[in-house]
């Protein structure tokens, strides 16, 4: 189960959730969308990186650093759990691929 965070301001109502070591949600940051910790980089834009097939060493020197190969890892492997999690709504009776 993810961790919570809460804010150091407790007049703040706001919790930071740590979904992994690296990928935070912040109400106070980019929404709450899910972003690599310690910045404003969506994951879902690494992960569209990935599924375009960009080397991790690009992604890496695209970003700065600021999200290196672990960070993509771990938002590969969350995207996998995700999905194999939610499999079923995908493959159901009457469900047809989008294409």
């Amino acid at each position: 189960m993810p961790a919570r965070k809460a804010a150091q301001n407790p007049a703040v109502l706001r919790t930071t959730l740590q979904i992994g070591r690296y990928i935070v949600a912040d109400p106070q940051v980019c929404h709450g969308k899910l972003t690599f910790r310690g910045t404003r980089i969506f994951v879902s834009d690494v992960l569209e990186q990935v599924e375009r097939g960009l080397p991790w060493d690009t992604i890496v020197e695209e970003w700065e650093g600021k999200v290196p190969h672990e960070a993509i890892a771990e938002a590969v492997r969350l995207a996998r759990e995700s999905f194999l999690e939610h499999a079923a709504e995908y493959s159901g009776p009457g469900r047809r691929r989008a294409g």
